[in-house]
Parts: C-alpha cells; sequence; structure tokens
C-alpha cells in the first residue's frame, strides 16, 4: 500500500518557451503533505555521501551531499566520480512510479543531491554522458526549500532561461535538450532550508 494516499489535484503542467529543447514543469506534482513527508523520511534515510572531484591538482569537496540508488549493475560516473547504487527504497520507488506513468518511461536509476544551505549548489553542466544515452529523459524531482534552476544555450550564451523549483515540483527534460544547453543551482547568500533533488535516469 503507498505510504501516502492518493490526490485527486491535478498538478499544472506547461513547456517551457525555449529552442532546441523540451522541457515540461509540473507544479503542485506531489501535494504539500506529501512532498514535505517524503522529505523529512529522504532526509533521514537515503545514504548521503561526501564526494571530491579534482580541482587544479587538488580533492575538493562538491558543495552537496549525493546518493546513488537503483539496479545493481547501472553504476554511474561523472566528473572522474564513479557511483555505485544502493537498492531501491520502498519511498523511492513509490516516486518512481508515479513520474513513470506521466513520462511514459521505465527509470533504472536516480542520483539524489542534499543542498543543505544556500551555499550548496551545481555548476554549469549537461546530463550528457554516455550511460544516459543519445536523448536522455530525465525526470526532476523538488522536495523542500525551493531553488532558481537557470537554463543557458550552449552556442549562443544569451539564450537563457530560470525557473523557480518549488516543493513538490517535477522538471521532465527530455528530446535534445542536453545536446544544446546547459543548466545550474547558483549558490544565493539568502538564509534558506535544505533541498532534496532526485532526477531519475536510464543507464544504458
Amino acid at each position: 500500500m503507498n505510504l501516502f494516499s492518493q490526490s485527486n489535484e491535478t498538478p499544472t503542467r506547461r513547456k517551457l518557451d525555449m529552442i532546441d529543447a523540451e522541457v515540461y514543469f509540473y507544479d503542485n506534482f506531489f501535494i504539500k503533505n506529501e512532498a514535505d513527508k517524503y522529505f523529512s523520511i529522504l532526509t533521514e534515510t537515503i545514504k548521503w555521501q561526501q564526494d571530491y572531484i579534482k580541482f587544479y591538482g587538488k580533492e575538493v569537496a562538491i558543495p552537496r551531499l549525493q546518493a546513488w540508488y537503483g539496479e545493481s549493475d547501472k553504476p554511474y560516473t561523472y566528473s572522474g566520480i564513479e557511483m555505485q547504487p544502493h537498492p531501491w527504497t520502498k519511498e523511492l520507488l513509490e516516486i518512481k512510479e508515479k513520474i513513470e506513468k506521466e513520462a511514459k518511461i521505465t527509470f533504472t536509476s536516480v542520483l539524489l543531491n542534499l543542498y543543505r544551505t544556500g551555499k550548496d549548489s551545481m555548476s554549469w553542466h549537461a546530463d550528457d554522458e554516455k550511460e544516459l544515452g543519445q536523448n536522455p529523459v530525465i525526470g526532476s524531482i523538488s522536495f523542500g526549500e525551493e531553488r532558481p534552476f537557470h537554463f543557458r544555450h550552449k552556442k549562443d550564451k544569451t539564450i537563457k532561461e530560470k525557473i523557480l523549483l518549488t516543493n513538490g515540483s517535477l522538471l521532465l527534460v527530455s528530446g535534445e535538450t542536453q545536446h544544446h544547453w546547459k543548466h545550474q543551482i547558483p549558490k544565493t547568500t539568502r538564509a534558506i532550508q535544505a533541498r532534496i533533488n532526485l532526477t531519475f535516469r536510464v543507464i544504458k
């Protein structure tokens, strides 16, 4: 039985007005009480880890905690960090099932990021690792503090898009988006609470 009762509320869905991209935003994909409960459970039960990258010959801590869950034969490597998957939890499978019904795809894995404060961030990048395939579909769920999410076109950096990722929202990214756009979660000096982001992926 699902941990939470199903809501009759229908999330709002809109397609972002971006060239060379296919991006949809769903506000209220999880209603507040569902989002808050998932945030609390994931904060306490996920096996968060602090990873490091090489920067000018030195090991530097990435500015967030992260974890990799999914099928046992689907590791993930980016920026020199190789992540081995933990087994799916009941809550992750519940979230995964709901996104899959909307995305019409079966995800194999999820990368979780815990942004503890406004100092935690994600720098400009594209989700274009070879394990993700030619045109990856990524379902990105946000729980907790809302944070702005920035897009920037690779060829013309003056072409930008910004959206506020709210508690319980879904950002569904597909098509050729990763070929043409980068994205980031910038730092902020505001005193804000923690945020958990889950990006569901298909590892080939």
